[in-house]
């Protein structure tokens, strides 16, 4: 998780510094006019935070309550983009939970630095203090993404209420396989109900010099109807090194906000026996196939393929289907 730790007195500055240095990955900001060695200094604070928000997983501010919302307020979009948002206060008392709780992880972050900080966590989503799960936590331990977040509200709604709510999980859900109907037995005329996409879904894609986007977008969607999955499982595309900065690729790529892995040619030749390759792409880039091993060498390796090698007007896509696990605890 990649955080941010804010400060605008003096004071605070210098409990941000040992904060950072307890925990990883994290970058302290403080102002200027204090001088503070291992932070950034900045002139101004709303500007920089206005610049930063949404380049961190998650923010903790040394400092008020009042001053966070106040300045938070016009950057918040949607609970399932905007960072986590935690407040300690100065005397190193309590870390408050103030935004994006469950999905952006600001409950378990508070959580964490109690045990890293000695600080008491403060927690007030109504799931978490009654002992409940709430759907998109339970959709974040799953590594699924929810169908709607007005769904999750609704049943959420249900398990704090204290009414019965069932999760279906597929019988073989430790091996492989998805279920692609559900029967419900209930006497209910009205049933909340929600949808969980596990991210579990690969795709390897090589494309022609000069791609335009909407030819990779229609075809990958029309790939996708063809299996039956859904583009929201879709967990990263991964490519060959060459096609790193394939426009067409990147636009597609940014449109449905997921990540784009790059695989050497050195990494493809260690596999490239294993799928059918070309003579001709070995020619052209020096190795047999690109679509195919860059979907299995970024994958787990547990899982198949279910779509070898598509192609259309210059694209070619491969789809490789991850095991589920889903870990009781």
């Amino acid at each position: 998780m990649k955080l941010a730790i804010w400060s605008v007195t003096r004071g605070a500055g210098f409990i941000g510094v040992g904060i950072s240095k307890k925990i990883p990955n994290s970058t302290l900001f403080t102002l200027s006019k204090f001088n503070i060695d291992e932070s950034i200094q900045m002139e101004n604070f709303t500007e920089t935070l206005n610049e930063k928000f949404h380049e961190f997983d998650g923010h903790i501010f040394i400092m008020a309550t009042g001053i966070v919302i106040r300045k938070i307020s016009k950057l918040i979009i949607s609970k399932d983009v905007d960072p986590a948002v935690v407040v300690i206060d100065e005397g190193l008392n309590f870390a408050i939970s103030l935004l994006s709780g469950h999905l952006g992880g600001a409950n378990e972050l508070v959580e964490y630095l109690g045990n890293r900080l000695g600080v008491v966590p403060i927690v007030t989503t109504s799931s978490d203090v009654t002992g409940k799960i709430a759907v998109d936590t339970l959709s974040q331990k799953l590594k699924c993404q929810l169908e709607s977040l007005e769904k999750a509200k609704n049943v959420t709604a249900l398990i704090v209420d204290g009414k019965d709510v069932e999760l279906h999980l597929p019988k073989n859900i430790c091996s492989e396989g998805f279920s692609e109907g559900v029967i419900v037995v209930s006497n209910r005329e009205k049933l909340e109900m929600i949808q969980l996409y596990p991210k579990n879904i690969i795709v390897g894609i090589g494309a022609r010099r000069g791609i335009e986007k909407e030819i990779i977008f229609d075809f990958l969607k029309e790939i996708f109807k063809k299996n039956n999955l859904s583009l929201k499982s879709i967990k990263h595309f991964a490519t060959v090194d060459l096609k790193a900065d394939e426009v067409g690729i990147l636009e597609v790529v940014k449109e449905l906000g997921k990540e784009l892995k790059i695989v050497s040619r050195n990494e493809i030749l260690e596999v490239e026996n294993l799928f059918e390759g070309s003579d001709f792409v070995k020619k052209e880039i020096g190795v047999r196939a690109v679509s195919e091993p860059c979907a299995f060498l970024t994958s787990s390796k547990d899982g198949k393929f279910l779509e070898m090698k598509a192609k259309y007007k210059g694209v070619t896509l491969s789809i490789y289907e991850e095991r589920f696990i889903y870990e009781k605890r």
